[in-house]
């Protein structure tokens, strides 16, 4: 009997060979190097013809759906690749050969129970798309409803794990042998690709993510979310309501149905504005093939394998970022955007302030609908790479989408303008962080701060005296290496003073409303105003007279 584990390992390694073999093929021998796959004597390398971006996009082809797929998301990172590279990678298409009509009856039997034509009223063998994954096939119900079912390939699963495992090594042992690979993160990044590929491969995710979006829009007319049917769905197989309409970038056939394109461009907006500003989930892959317009401009949405989300958290930084830009504030700027990275290196804070000084005389000036955001998100791109500042994956799905929406406004709207369309949403999200109920929860977390410090102070004080009664003390130190804890106890003191200022004032406020409601109920919305704007500024002063001592010292 054969050892399975044996011939795992045995195909480990066939693929260890292959891929360097390919990428030897192909002249990619820096990236053999930097991965410790020499020792795998790849083939004789020949002589490259083109130029490396080429060559890796053809060595990314020749290896199959993992690397295609991992070569798919590198070209949306514009933080870390240069244009040339983004460009070639952007070619990769997600195309595979058909699978035979006698598998996909065998899987739909192992994965459902019965044949296609006993599952479903029909069922049509010939795939209306076949993809590296899976492929789309129509059918129709017993009620009659009309559905795409998504079949995943035999294996595939498989091969995708092994694969994975591969990548990862190899991202492990860049990162030893490379700064830059090190300094950009690359096992990060392999990881983060590996999570959402193995989830794209369970098709019970999909399926979540699309009962998700359709709760989100539920009474929306201008928006169509296909229905899930988990009855004839499984890990490998997805049943889905079939969507029908005409191809959001068929301006012809939009035309000639009389279809109002502009009023398709507002609809697509209004959703991607409600995903990202309200509630926090977003479609990440909304490229032609996934929207179709409807009758009256509703956009019917499909395929929901690849989906971003924004916190909390994260949309208040996303709003530090707006004030910033809308501010012309290099510093607010720098700290923003270093708050919205991952980097695992120090940043050299003045060449990044440097760098937005000049990105921001690009538009100084300028209205927001005046500036190319396709063009200004590439150039803020720009700035991070070079001072090699790696993008929360989120954020990085999110600016990914926000260019498909510019290109797909521009191609239906000349005049559109995605910058004037997106301009209240953001403002609205600026100022958030000013209205009452977020300086109260501010306010809260300093105070739950304070009371941290104050309950665990002095434990930790009597542990560094025991430390020290037991084994004695040599200090060295160095006036400039006391100015970070200096200012963090600082900053501390600071939200306490502030904290139990703004208390007081709400509280007082509170008690003249509540004891004499006659007399003052009718102020309480203007003197709980008159509070929170006496706090704000208090802290401000506060923060002013701190940094006016630190730049005296």
């Amino acid at each position: 009997m054969a050892n399975p584990i044996a011939a795992a390992v045995g195909t480990r390694l066939e693929r260890y060979r292959e891929i360097a073999s390919v990428l030897s093929r192909h002249g990619l021998s820096f990236i053999i190097g930097a991965t410790g796959l020499d020792r795998f004597e790849p083939a004789a390398q020949e002589q490259a013809r083109a130029s490396n971006p080429e060559n890796l996009r053809r060595a990314l082809e020749e290896l199959g759906p993992t690397f295609v797929k991992l070569g798919q998301v590198l070209s949306t990172r514009s933080d870390i690749l240069p244009p040339a590279y983004l460009t070639e990678l952007s070619k990769l298409q997600d195309r595979a050969p058909v699978v035979p009509a006698a598998v996909i009856k065998r899987l739909i039997v192992e994965e459902l129970g019965d044949q296609p034509d006993k599952v479903f009223a029909s069922f049509q063998l010939k795939p209306l798309a076949s993809a590296s994954i899976g492929q789309a096939h129509l059918a129709t119900l017993h009620d009659g409803t009309e559905v795409v079912v998504k079949v995943q390939r035999p294996d595939i699963a498989t091969n995708i794990a092994i694969d994975l495992e591969i990548l990862h090594t190899l991202a492990v042992r860049a990162s030893r042998q490379w700064k830059l690979a090190a300094d950009y993160n690359i096992t990060g990044i392999t990881d983060e690709f590996a999570r959402t590929l193995r989830e794209e491969l369970d098709y019970t995710h999909e399926g979540r993510n699309a009962e998700t979006f359709a709760t989100n829009f539920a009474g929306d007319d201008t928006i169509q979310i296909p229905r899930v049917f988990w009855d004839t769905s499984t890990t490998r197989v997805l049943t889905l309501e079939r969507i029908t309409g005409i191809k959001v970038d068929d301006l012809a056939a939009l035309d000639a149905a009389g279809i109002d394109r502009a009023a398709v461009v507002t609809n697509a907006v209004d959703a991607i504005a409600q995903m990202v500003f309200v509630d926090g989930v977003f479609h990440a892959d909304p490229h032609p093939g996934n929207l179709f317009v409807e009758a009256n401009a509703r956009i019917g949405l499909i395929d929901f394998g690849m989906v971003g989300q924004i916190d909390e958290a994260l949309r208040g930084k996303l709003a530090d970022l707006f004030m910033a830009l809308s501010r012309h504030d290099p510093d607010r700027m720098a700290s923003a955007l270093t708050a919205l990275s991952s980097s695992k290196t120090s940043i050299d804070q003045e060449s990044l302030r440097a760098d937005l000084v000049g990105f921001i005389g690009i538009y100084r000036g300028k209205g927001l609908g005046e500036v190319d955001m396709g063009a200004l998100i590439n150039k803020l791109l720009a700035v991070l790479r070079h001072n090699r500042l790696q993008l929360q994956p989120s954020i990085v799905m999110l600016l990914r989408m926000l260019l498909m929406v510019e290109g797909m406004g521009v191609l239906l709207d000349p005049t559109f303008s995605l910058g004037d369309a997106l301009k209240p949403y953001a403002t609205k999200l600026a100022l958030s962080k000013f209205s009452p109920a977020a300086i109260a929860k501010r306010l809260a977390a300093a105070g739950l701060e304070a009371a941290e410090l104050g309950i665990e102070l002095p434990d930790k004080i009597r542990k560094v005296f025991d430390v020290i009664d037991r084994n004695g003390i040599e200090v060295h130190l160095r006036a400039s290496e006391l100015d970070p804890l200096v200012a963090r106890v600082e900053k501390v003191g600071n939200r306490v003073v502030a904290g139990v200022i703004a208390a007081a004032f709400i509280r007082g406020i509170g008690e003249l409303a509540v004891g004499d409601s006659k007399r003052f109920g009718h102020w309480s919305g203007p003197l709980m105003g008159i509070g929170l704007g006496a706090s704000g500024a208090l802290s401000a002063y506060i923060a002013l007279t701190s940094r006016r001592r630190r730049r005296r010292s």
